[in-house]
C-alpha cells in the first residue's frame, strides 16, 4: 500500500520552493511513495510529471473569493485518496488546505507539515504556515524568526531543514565545455582573459545593485584585471530603478569594465568561469541559493552576513562574511580573498539528498507518532 503525500503551492513557475517541491515529488516517487502536487500550471510542471507524480491543475494561489470553493475539493482528495501527508509551502494555499484538514476528523486527517521558507510579514495571515504538527525552517534564521514573532508555536515542531543544492551538477571540480566558453566569449568580447566578480539577482533595490557599482570601482583602483559582471533580469516595474543601476556606471566611467547580461539560463557555467560571487542583499534573505550554488563549485562568496547567507558563509566560506551594510568592510573582505587564492570548503551541510531524507524522515516520524 503506497504513502501519499499532498504538496501545496500557487503555482509551477522558477524559484526555490516550485524547485524543492519537484525535488522532493521526484525522490518520493523513486522511493515508491505516491506524489500529487496541487498548484497551478508553471513551467516546471513537464518535469514534475516526468518524475512520476500527479497534478492536479488547481488554482490554490489566486487572490480571489473564488478560491475558497477550494477547501470542499482539497477536504475530499484528503479523504478520497486516503492521504497520508499534507505539506503547505505558501500562504494562500496553505490556508485552503489548512481550514479543509480541519474539517476531517482527528484520526482520518493526514499528518500535517508546512515550510516556512522566508520571513514573512507578521500576523495572522502568515500564522498558518506554523501551524503544522511538524514546521520545516529553511535556515536557522527562519527558525528563530518563527520563535521571536509567532509565541504559541511549540519549539519541538519546528525542524531546520537546510535548502540543499545538487551536488551532481554543482560541485568543486566541474568545468564549462569549450563550446560554452567560446560561444560565451563571443557574445561578451570584453571579459576574455579577465577576473570576473560576478553579482548574481534579479535587478531590484534590496539585492544591492548600487552598492555593487561602489564595491566594483574601488576594487578596480587596486585591480586592473577586474570585470564586473550583472546577471539577472530587471522586472518591467523595475526599469527606472534599472536606468539608475546604468546611470550610475556611465558616471563613474565604468561602461568599459561592467556589463549587464540580463537573465540566463546558464548561471552555473557564469558562476564557474567567476573568480568570485558578491552578494549583498540589504534585508536577511531565508536561503541564498546562488551564494550556495557558487560554494559548491568551490568559487569564494563575499556576502553580508545575515540570514541564512550567514549561515552559509560561516560554514563554507568565513573570510567572506562581511558587517550588513558595510560596503568598507565588504571591500577589505574582497581584497583579502582576490590577493589570498583561500580554498572554499566543501559542502557538507546543504546539499539536496540531505534534505530529501530529512523531509521524509519527518514524514515518517509523524507517520509512526500516529500509528502508535
Amino acid at each position: 500500500n503506497k504513502l501519499t503525500v499532498v504538496q501545496m503551492l500557487p503555482a509551477l513557475n522558477s524559484g526555490g520552493v516550485e524547485r524543492g517541491t519537484v525535488d522532493l515529488s521526484n525522490e518520493l516517487v523513486k522511493r515508491g511513495w505516491r506524489s500529487i502536487v496541487v498548484s497551478s500550471d508553471g513551467r516546471m510542471r513537464e518535469e514534475l510529471i516526468d518524475g512520476g507524480a500527479e497534478h492536479l491543475n488547481w488554482e490554490v494561489g489566486k487572490k480571489s473569493l473564488s478560491t475558497f470553493k477550494y477547501i470542499v475539493k482539497i477536504r475530499r482528495l484528503l479523504i478520497n485518496e486516503n492521504v497520508d501527508v499534507l505539506h503547505l509551502r505558501s500562504r494562500l494555499p496553505a490556508w485552503m488546505g489548512y481550514l479543509a484538514w480541519l474539517t476531517i476528523s482527528k484520526d482520518k486527517r493526514p499528518y500535517l507539515v508546512t515550510t516556512v521558507h522566508g520571513p514573512y510579514s507578521v500576523g495572522w495571515y502568515s500564522s498558518v504556515m506554523t501551524r503544522g504538527e511538524s514546521v520545516i525552517a529553511v535556515s536557522d534564521y527562519i527558525k528563530n524568526y518563527i520563535l521571536d514573532n509567532y509565541l504559541k508555536v511549540n519549539e519541538q515542531a519546528i525542524k531546520v531543514i537546510h535548502r540543499g543544492i545538487n551536488t551532481h551538477n554543482y560541485y568543486p571540480s566541474f568545468r564549462a565545455k569549450e563550446e560554452w566558453r567560446d560561444s560565451f566569449f563571443r557574445e561578451y568580447p570584453e571579459l576574455k582573459g579577465k577576473r570576473i566578480i560576478l553579482f548574481p539577482g534579479r535587478v531590484t533595490r534590496w539585492k544591492g545593485q548600487l552598492e555593487f557599482i561602489d564595491l566594483f570601482k574601488e576594487l578596480l583602483n587596486d585591480h586592473l584585471d577586474l570585470h564586473g559582471l550583472v546577471v539577472g533580469g530587471a522586472d518591467p516595474r523595475r526599469e527606472a530603478f534599472f536606468e539608475e543601476v546604468k546611470e550610475k556606471v556611465r558616471v563613474n566611467k565604468l561602461d568599459d569594465a561592467v556589463t549587464f547580461t540580463g537573465d540566463r539560463r546558464d548561471m552555473r557555467e557564469i558562476m564557474s568561469i567567476s573568480s568570485m560571487v558578491v552578494s549583498l542583499a540589504n534585508a536577511p534573505e531565508a536561503f541564498g541559493r546562488t551564494v550556495m550554488e557558487s560554494l559548491s563549485l568551490g568559487v569564494p562568496v563575499v556576502g553580508y552576513s545575515h540570514g541564512g547567507v550567514e549561515e552559509q558563509l560561516q560554514s563554507m566560506c568565513p573570510e567572506g562574511m562581511v558587517k550588513p551594510l558595510d560596503i568598507k568592510d565588504a571591500l577589505r573582505a574582497a581584497k583579502q580573498i582576490l590577493e589570498s587564492h583561500h580554498k572554499v570548503k566543501p559542502n557538507k551541510d546543504y546539499t539536496l539528498s540531505m534534505m530529501l531524507d530529512k523531509t521524509i524522515k519527518i514524514y515518517q516520524d509523524g507517520l509512526a507518532l500516529r500509528s502508535r
